[in-house]
């Protein structure tokens, strides 16, 4: 009896740890979600670069002009060397991940399922979109994502429609778009990850190289006042060695960092439709009035012709 009440709260706590370790792991990309109640600063900076902070190159296309209440798409490239490997959160080397934020107007959202296309359909197959939160339907994140299949992700947008929102107005609106490759340096705790390089907290002679437990090593600095340390988390590759004089913020690891982060601005115009009905028109008139000129002009040629002028 007891051996197995003792096995069922041993399958009970390991259940737990199960569940507890996922909900860390699931909200990894979430970061900014639980701690910002905007992805965009005052700045302009989105606050992914806070934690990933390596600069890469992001592009975004988006149309230049778009009716009300029609469904568009907004692609955002990630492009990035798929040869490389990032360093894991064990310290082994893997494929990097990618992901995207992208900021729409007020009133623009994510474009429903039934409204898509089947060429939509296909381009986003595979794709979670999340919202940044319940109140903010018009900012959505995607990933992580593998990198290698995922260099250019596919938002499916809906336009506003001013007749049903008397908030929305016809005219030019901007995007924000940012896009990630890779792990980040920093955690939202201002804590380093094992993707970053690590430096010496103190000037002085490295008196000993630790090995500790999941791969880490103490470094150990002697210094004029005494002894520090820093622990070498898994991944950084040590480019120390005892005896070795280092100053305080010299580096005792390489940059494991591959991978970065990019955002940039579009713009799209939200277009009224009667406005180009117009210009169709005009365009029309104006047409219609140069052709009935040429052919007046070529009447009154002949009637000059017929009576000798």
């Amino acid at each position: 009896m007891r051996r197995s009440l003792s096995l069922l709260l041993g399958s009970l706590l390991a259940f737990t740890v199960l569940l507890g370790g996922a909900k860390a792991s699931w909200a990894y990309p979430f970061y900014a979600q639980q701690n910002y109640a905007s992805p965009r600063e005052a700045t302009g900076k989105l606050v992914c670069a806070n934690c990933h902070l390596a600069k890469k190159i992001t592009q975004a296309e988006v149309p230049q002009a778009v009716f009300p209440d029609t469904v568009f798409k907004a692609e955002v490239a990630i492009p990035y060397d798929t040869s490389v490997q990032q360093v894991g959160g064990d310290g082994n080397r893997t494929g990097l991940n990618v992901g995207a934020v992208v900021m729409l107007p007020e009133g623009f959202k994510l474009a429903p399922p039934e409204r898509l296309s089947e060429e939509l359909k296909e381009e986003t197959a595979g794709i979670y979109y999340t919202q940044y939160s319940d109140d903010q339907p018009n900012i959505i994140l995607v990933g992580p994502l593998p990198g290698d299949q995922h260099q250019k992700i596919v938002f499916p947008v809906l336009a506003p429609d001013p007749a049903s929102d008397s908030s929305i107005h016809f005219g030019k609106y901007q995007l924000h778009v940012g896009g990630n490759r890779g792990r980040g340096q920093v955690t939202p705790t201002g804590e380093k990850t094992n993707n970053a390089i690590f430096t010496a907290p103190a000037s002085g002679t490295v008196s000993a190289l630790t090995p500790g437990d999941n791969g880490t090593t103490l470094v150990e600095i002697t210094t004029a006042s005494g002894s520090v340390s820093e622990t070498v988390p898994a991944g950084p590759t040590l480019q120390v060695a005892v005896g070795d004089q280092v100053e305080a913020g010299a580096p005792l690891t390489n940059d494991p960092n591959v991978g970065g982060f990019g955002q940039l601005d579009v713009e799209v115009v939200l277009q009224n439709p009667v406005r180009i009905y117009g210009m169709l028109a005009f365009f029309a008139v104006v047409a219609l009035a140069q052709i009935m000129l040429v052919l007046k002009k070529r009447q009154v040629e002949k009637v000059q012709a017929a009576e000798g002028f």
